[in-house]
């Protein structure tokens, strides 16, 4: 009987040990992730990078302000009236056509009720969107691309 005994202790002991030991480290695990999730989200760096350096649009069309850019900052209203931030004379604008904004390194476009639409890559603009560099967006008979 003395035998059974101290077989048995000599299995169980170093099993209390293991997971002893095993429970220490889970906790220890549980208590880093704890504290990484409660610290503050920051920004990507795709984030950080874009607020650095604004989006700006560069004419496409017409052929004669190619390559020309226009700095949204921070807001820029484009139409036919000459009280639009850009005035353009452009039979396909509406007096008022759309409105760019940059809000926080975002660059958005929102149609301002136009007839003809505001396009971002080939699709009507409902609402506000959001533009990324390499954007096309179409304004009447203007095209722009959104670049850094």
């Amino acid at each position: 009987m003395l035998a059974a005994t101290t077989n048995y202790a000599a299995v169980v002991r170093p099993l209390q040990a293991l997971v002893m030991v095993v429970s220490i480290l889970f906790f220890a695990r549980v208590l880093r992730v704890a504290v990484v999730e409660s610290r503050p989200v920051e920004g990507t760096k795709r984030e950080r990078r874009r607020r650095r350096v604004a989006l700006s649009l560069e004419f496409i069309e017409p052929e004669d302000w190619a390559t020309q850019r226009v700095a949204v900052d921070p807001a820029l209203i484009i139409g036919r009236s000459a009280e639009c931030d850009l005035s353009i004379a452009d039979t396909y604008l509406s007096s008022r056509h759309a409105r760019f904004a940059l809000d926080d390194g975002d660059l958005t476009v929102e149609d301002l009720g136009s007839t003809n639409g505001t396009y971002v890559n080939q699709e009507l603009v409902k609402g506000r969107v959001h533009l990324e560099k390499g954007d096309i967006v179409q304004v009447g008979g203007v095209l722009f691309e959104v670049v850094r």
